[in-house]
């Protein structure tokens, strides 16, 4: 597997991005996605990247600095297809080291509430994160769920 800070210009991103964006539509409320386009992961703040098996995409993960002490996770999948097969893992420890590498002292995320989270809920634990409250302008949500790790 490599992992790869991506430009965001493979059709299979915009396919993954969109798989992303309508599975959360379909298990939240419109008020409740946080989850982000194309366009908004383009921002100087934002570093995404992707992983791939040869030609094969495996999944995606950003990093969002929130300020020079604090970032966010954001952007975390696998395709359907593909799930189960340690990509998630992966890049969520490249995605910590390189926060670490950074200085960041906190490393943060929201994702759903749903059932259909508790695999990734149980993925953050795996790795540290713990729950806590919201953070950078989040609003406490029935339908979200926050978890951040001390660096």
């Amino acid at each position: 597997m490599k992992i790869v800070v991506d430009d965001l210009s493979h059709p299979a991103i915009h396919a993954l991005l969109n798989e992303h964006l309508q599975s959360m539509y379909e298990l939240s409320p419109p008020e409740s996605v946080h989850a982000l386009d194309l366009e908004e992961l383009k921002v100087p703040e934002i570093t995404f990247w992707s992983a791939w098996e040869d030609s094969v995409l495996l999944g995606c993960g950003a990093l969002k600095e929130l300020d020079k002490t604090h970032a966010e996770v954001k952007s975390m999948r696998t395709p359907n297809a593909l799930r189960r097969k340690g990509a998630g893992r992966a890049i969520l420890a490249h995605i910590i080291a390189t926060a670490q590498s950074r200085g960041y002292q906190r490393l943060s995320l929201e994702t759903g509430s749903a059932q259909a989270f508790n695999p990734a809920h149980r993925l953050y634990e795996s790795v540290g994160f713990t729950f806590c409250g919201p953070f950078e302008g989040y609003v406490e949500d029935v339908n979200s769920v926050f978890m951040t790790k001390l660096l």
